[in-house]
């Protein structure tokens, strides 16, 4: 992906630098969704005056290359049934850099406090009388929603919106169906994509009707983003024959219907292509 050149931090104008990361202590950076220009400019500027970095998957490659080639990075990424790091020895590893006076950057898929097990890493940071920062990130629902062209809300169709995780901690979909299946809403699910046929059969069962539309979309933000778009009766065989892998998340409810005419990202990299 192309992106633009990004000043460094001592350029970046008259913006006022407000608590920059000091020795010994952690922030907690939330990337967005993986297009390297969704970041927040205090996310470049903490990125810019780290010792080291800790990263996991679901940081890009291109908002990787931001961080200077002096700075150290520990990869801690975490895909199901795969971690490299269990999450208590991640918690701990911040606290145990942080005490030798490095200043340490966490770079956390989307934002931090959704989904995103910053509120586990920091109970144990204040717990261990380490300071900390948290600077939010545009969370996947928010990024993917924009890039796909599917509004969470819209009057004519949803005057709510739900995020949900389709992967709880026990490794069980045991969620509550009955809300999650009320009409005039949208529901976004992350971590479902593993689970997607029993996400539609619960869904279904719970009173949604078979015909409700759904969307799958891969990656979404950066190039290789793929939406597939289909019903709760048919999206997981569509999935399935397109290939689609993690990360991918899932939105339900009838705002998925104006994807066709608010698709504005792939008509643009269509346009770029031609």
């Amino acid at each position: 992906m192309d992106i633009f050149p990004i000043p460094p931090v001592a350029m970046m104008g008259d913006i006022p630098v407000r608590n920059p990361l000091q020795p010994g202590q952690v922030a907690l950076v939330g990337t967005g969704p993986g297009d390297p220009e969704l970041l927040t400019l205090r996310a470049l500027r903490l990125i810019q005056q780290a010792d080291v970095v800790l990263y996991d998957n679901l940081v890009s490659a291109e908002i990787m290359r931001l961080v200077p080639g002096s700075v150290e990075r520990v990869y801690v990424g975490k895909k199901r049934s795969a971690h490299t790091m269990p999450q208590e020895i991640i918690n701990q590893r911040l606290v145990e850099l942080a005490r030798t006076g490095k200043r340490v950057v966490r770079l956390k898929g989307g934002d931090p406090f959704v989904f995103g097990r910053g509120g586990e890493e920091i109970e144990t940071l204040a717990a261990q009388g380490v300071s900390f920062q948290v600077v939010p990130g545009i969370t996947a629902a928010l990024g993917v929603s924009s890039y796909a062209g599917i509004p969470l809300t819209h009057r004519d169709y949803s005057q709510a919106c739900v995020f949900v995780t389709g992967h709880l901690k026990d490794g069980t979909t045991d969620l509550d169906w009955p809300a999650l299946a009320r009409p005039r809403q949208t529901v976004v699910f992350y971590m479902g994509f593993q689970g997607l046929p029993e996400i539609c059969r619960q869904l279904i069962a719970h009173g949604l009707s078979p015909e409700t539309p759904i969307a799958v979309v891969q990656q979404a933000t950066t190039a290789d983003q793929r939406s597939i778009i289909g019903t709760l009766a048919s999206i997981p065989d569509l999935a399935q024959t397109a290939s689609l892998r993690p990360p991918s998340l899932i939105i339900v409810g009838e705002v998925v219907r104006l994807r066709e005419k608010l698709d504005w990202y792939a008509e643009s990299r269509a346009g770029a292509a031609a």
